[in-house]
């Protein structure tokens, strides 16, 4: 398929989402919107891909919303939460390469794992703006860095840098700009090749699921799916290639 405001590329069982507009620092726009569910949908839905990387192009991970369409209401109407990226069976990585703002910071908190290069910058906007904690942020925010430290990011508006994002566990690693997306990349390949797709799949559902979920509803959940994991192809492979000092070659099934 053709994108005209993100790149999308498949290799390596990694889907690759760039959001394109460099020259906007990839503010998000309503055919931006579209063209990233789009990608994001036909990644899930192809069986040769087991993780989905998003990115952007430029100096820039996402400014947020184009400033155009703030001006108007319509913006409520055409931006729809990110919670699906939690829904999807595949890991989804942030690889956050510049300043993640307002909704573009928002992107990047539901995805499942993020990286940020030494440049990148960070900030909500939004109490500067005359907005609110938008699209479930406070309901994220807090369960990433504490209640204190996010109430810190949404009433000051301030921005703070990849070093300060990462003693907030707000990111899981900072890595060096020039091989920023070699980084991450490597660590995308790992999760591709190295480990189980149903693992990935099922872990991804528990961690979120468990958020709701007292302990005693997480370990019987656990339990169930442990039956389930000894009767897959998946774990006869895990053993296997472990006993015969091999790369390991999962099917998810």
């Amino acid at each position: 398929m053709t994108y005209s405001e993100i790149l999308c590329d498949v290799s390596d069982r990694i889907a690759t989402i760039t959001l394109h507009r460099p020259d906007k620092l990839n503010a998000w726009t309503m055919t931006m919107d579209a063209e990233f569910r789009q990608a994001v949908t036909a990644a899930e839905q192809d069986p040769d891909v087991r993780v989905i990387m998003i990115t952007g192009s430029g100096r820039g991970f996402c400014a947020g919303a184009d400033m155009a369409l703030l001006q108007t209401r319509p913006i409520l109407d055409f931006i729809q939460p990110f919670t699906f990226l939690q829904e999807l069976s595949k890991p989804v990585i942030a690889a956050i390469n510049g300043p993640a703002v307002g909704l573009g910071l928002i992107l990047t908190l539901y995805c499942d794992l993020r990286f940020a290069s030494a440049d990148a910058r960070f900030g909500t906007a939004f109490a500067r703006r005359g907005l609110i904690a938008e699209y479930g942020m406070a309901w994220m925010l807090p369960r990433l860095i504490g209640p204190a430290q996010a109430l810190d990011i949404l009433l000051s508006a301030r921005i703070f840098d990849a070093e300060e994002a990462a003693r907030l566990n707000l990111v899981n690693r900072v890595y060096p700009s020039p091989t920023f997306l070699f980084d991450v990349r490597a660590y995308a390949e790992q999760l591709a090749t190295q480990v189980s797709p149903r693992s990935l799949t099922v872990i991804k559902r528990q961690v979120f699921a468990a958020l709701q979920q007292t302990l005693a509803e997480a370990t019987f959940t656990a339990e169930q799916e442990m039956v389930l994991s000894l009767e897959s192809e998946d774990f006869k492979e895990g053993v296997a290639h472990f006993l015969e000092k091999r790369p390991p070659s999962f099917t998810g099934a």
